[in-house]
């Protein structure tokens, strides 16, 4: 079957079908953990053994190892395809769609579909590394204490805030690039240029497909470098520097 002719089936049949826990005071712990040890009230600065500016700098660099990783994870072949925290799942207005297709053993033309959506966020998700550099780089102290004193994926609700609208902006020409050059996406979306007001019946996902991919592509990167920036407070093995060891593991943690 042609993806021209299955994407028409897609588009009749989708028509036809139409009917957190609060976290500890880190930064207060952190700097009465460390002027304890030396006998100096709380609120004064710590001088040699840990200062505001150690503090802030290997906050700086557990956010930045989190995008990093968090990055690499998901910006190569099968990042979003094979890892089922992430993975793209057809439009929920397609999915019955996709069960007929499945029931009549057209079950390649929906891996096609699933496929290329995945890939496409996967493309696309390389294009954060600079934004959440940026973003790093320009954090206050005011930041960076806020941070501290909030939950596990506190940094991660930074990010987001700073960079969702700019994330989209970098992500979608990429996915529509790569949507566009696959049979079946590519066969579905003209077809749904052509479907008229008839389009409207399916659902924003289902006509806007682009904007749908680039959505779970920004929304797999959050969640995952709010796993990453959790696995950094939480676990000492993921302090792979001098700096992350002393700052964090002043937390006796």
């Amino acid at each position: 079957m042609k993806p021209t002719s299955i994407a028409y089936l897609f588009l009749t049949l989708a028509l036809l079908l139409v009917a957190a826990t609060a976290q500890a005071d880190w930064w207060d712990t952190l700097l009465q953990k460390a002027q304890q040890a030396q006998g100096k009230p709380v609120g004064q600065a710590v001088g040699t053994t840990l200062t505001d500016d150690e503090v802030v700098r290997g906050l700086k660099e557990a956010l930045g190892k989190s995008a990093e990783r968090a990055i690499g994870k998901l910006g190569k072949e099968g990042g979003f395809l094979n890892d089922l925290n992430v993975k793209i799942p057809m439009p929920e207005e397609l999915k019955k769609v996709e069960k007929l297709l499945r029931t009549f053993r057209q079950d390649k033309y929906a891996d096609e579909f699933v496929a290329t959506m995945n890939r496409a966020a996967e493309r696309a998700v390389p294009e954060a590394a600079a934004l959440l550099n940026d973003t790093i780089q320009q954090m206050s102290l005011e930041d960076a204490r806020a941070i501290l004193k909030g939950p596990d994926d506190a940094a991660t609700q930074y990010f987001r805030k700073a960079n969702e609208s700019k994330l989209k902006e970098r992500f979608l020409p990429i996915v529509k690039q790569a949507t566009d050059q696959a049979g079946v996406t590519s066969a579905y979306k003209k077809l749904m240029q052509k479907a008229g007001p008839a389009a409207g019946l399916m659902g924003k996902d289902a006509t806007d497909v682009d904007g749908y991919v680039t959505g779970k592509a920004m929304e797999g990167l959050f969640k995952i470098i709010a796993a990453e920036e959790k696995a950094i407070r939480e676990n000492p093995v993921q302090r792979t520097t001098d700096l992350l060891k002393k700052v964090f593991g002043s937390l006796g943690k």
